[in-house]
């Protein structure tokens, strides 16, 4: 579209926002205008759950092979498009170009393996407990979805929801974050071109006072899948149990690295780096509690310190660059605001922390990195969805895994140890949803499930197979012959 707006599509159409438009700026650079996308309202977006039903009871019907070459096609055209709307992404959210070509990949990894599920859908028969009576299960679509995204992973966490929905013969009305419209507008561009139904695929950005506020409470929504915050999932997780409707969240998280003593101190450091600081630290499975046995406690931190003076901070397109911009001013507002809080509850601030200038003027931030906290610490309890890292000193394994799950939140955790034993009795006694061993607590795989514990996540888990429970419905049919 060669439009100066960028509108939402609603009924197999595109339509100009009844509530105007908001302008879409990189947080690298404040002058980098990236696009005017429109904003929908409460009008507009009961059409697109309208819409979608009557797009869903066509899509319902369509052909397996019909659905497997629709989201082939999506994923094959994200792949080879993968520099240039990672680009585009790493622009508009922060992130580096390679984590963005990264994620751009990833996500046309989805819709392939969505496409695979597709020719995958079995049921199952079996014997009634009376004579003469035969039993079928099959799994149907639930019907019309709603899904709400965040602004981190803006292209990833729409396609892990929208390309199994697609796959089980669901409609969709996507609101992503406000933040990010970009991204979502060009997966929608390039869904909008594989000859759906009208109505069975919607996408309208707005404010979630708005446009969030109807989705969660509409009648005509089947399902409503949310990654966000925890305030915010538990509004979700009310509205829609009114209306009887099946939830997913995805929310907050506060993981951990465990690092003990017989570590690798190397692969440790690697790891505590990849996870606290990778996209800029804002990543629901950050680790941004390193939890460090005695014995190699001050090893590790000076082995830290020297490896973050090498992490390079600026902007997303500028190669060599480690970490890119914080997502925005509120953004980085919180950041300092958990530094000073840390500092002021006893916390030791060894590196970083400071706010950078660069030749463009965005949102920058030196890594920062705390030693001497307890876990009973602000900076310990609450997610600052920050390049923060902050180091708890403990006595041995034990205490490692008690403070590990001494948490209101379980979505992932990892250990660094070449010990087979406390290997084996992290992976039983983690109380997390993921468990990483010698590996960072930031990267997953997507055919296999994802989740977490606690506050962490409610509902079904995401991905993989497992997706299914969430974007499916059983029916039992019994037959006498």
């Amino acid at each position: 579209m060669s439009d100066s707006v960028f509108r939402n599509y609603i009924a197999g159409e595109w339509v100009e926002g009844n509530k105007g438009q908001v302008i879409n700026i990189s947080p690298a650079d404040i002058s980098d205008v990236i696009g005017n996308y429109a904003q929908a309202d409460k009008v507009q977006t009961e059409a697109a759950i309208a819409a979608a039903a009557v797009g869903q009871a066509e899509w319902a019907k369509s052909g397996l092979e019909q659905r497997y070459s629709v989201l082939m096609a999506i994923g094959d055209e994200l792949i080879a498009r993968k520099d240039e709307l990672g680009e585009l992404l790493a622009r508009e959210e922060g992130k580096t170009l390679a984590e963005g070509v990264g994620e751009t990949y990833r996500s046309g990894q989805f819709f392939h393996y969505y496409a695979a599920e597709v020719l995958r859908q079995m049921g199952e028969t079996a014997d009634s407990v009376r004579p003469g009576i035969e039993i079928e299960t099959r799994r149907e679509p639930v019907g019309v979805v709603g899904i709400i995204t965040p602004w981190n992973f803006p292209t990833a966490t729409g396609a892990w929801k929208i390309a199994p929905a697609l796959a089980f013969g669901n409609a969709v009305v996507w609101k992503p974050a406000n933040q990010v419209p970009a991204s979502a507008w060009a997966l929608t561009e390039i869904i909008s071109r594989q000859g759906l139904p009208a109505g069975t695929f919607n996408l309208v950005m707005g404010p979630g006072s708005e446009v969030g506020d109807v989705l969660i409470n509409s009648r005509g929504i089947n399902a409503l899948t949310f990654t966000g915050s925890l305030e915010t999932g538990r509004k979700v997780a009310a509205a829609t149990a009114i209306n009887l409707v099946k939830c997913q969240l995805e929310m907050g998280s506060k993981n951990a690295l465990v690092v003990l003593d017989d570590a690798d101190l190397d692969n440790a450091v690697e790891c505590a780096v990849g996870g606290a600081f990778g996209g800029t630290g804002q990543k629901c499975t950050a680790s941004s509690r390193l939890i460090v046995t005695e014995g190699i406690h001050d090893r590790f931190v000076e082995a830290m310190i020297e490896r973050m003076k090498k992490l390079v901070v600026g902007h997303p397109l500028k190669p060599g660059v480690h970490i890119g911009a914080v997502a925005d001013a509120r953004q980085m507002e919180q950041n300092l605001h958990y530094l000073e809080i840390a500092k002021k509850e006893g916390g030791n601030l060894i590196f970083g922390g400071e706010v950078l200038t660069e030749e463009t003027e965005g949102y920058y931030m030196q890594p920062a990195l705390f030693t001497e906290t307890t876990n009973q610490m602000t900076i310990n309890r609450e997610e600052a969805f920050a390049p923060i890292a902050s180091i708890i000193r403990v006595k041995d394994y034990n205490e490692a895994l008690a403070t590990l799950n001494d948490t209101n939140f379980g979505l992932t955790g990892g250990i660094c140890t070449e010990s087979l034993k406390y290997a084996t009795d992290f992976k039983r006694n983690a109380k997390t949803g993921c468990v990483m061993v010698n590996l960072p607590t930031a990267g997953t795989d997507y055919h296999v499930p994802f989740g977490g514990r606690k506050d962490s996540s409610f509902g079904p888990r995401e991905q993989g197979s497992y997706a299914k429970e969430f974007y499916t419905v059983v029916k039992t049919t019994y037959i006498r012959g």
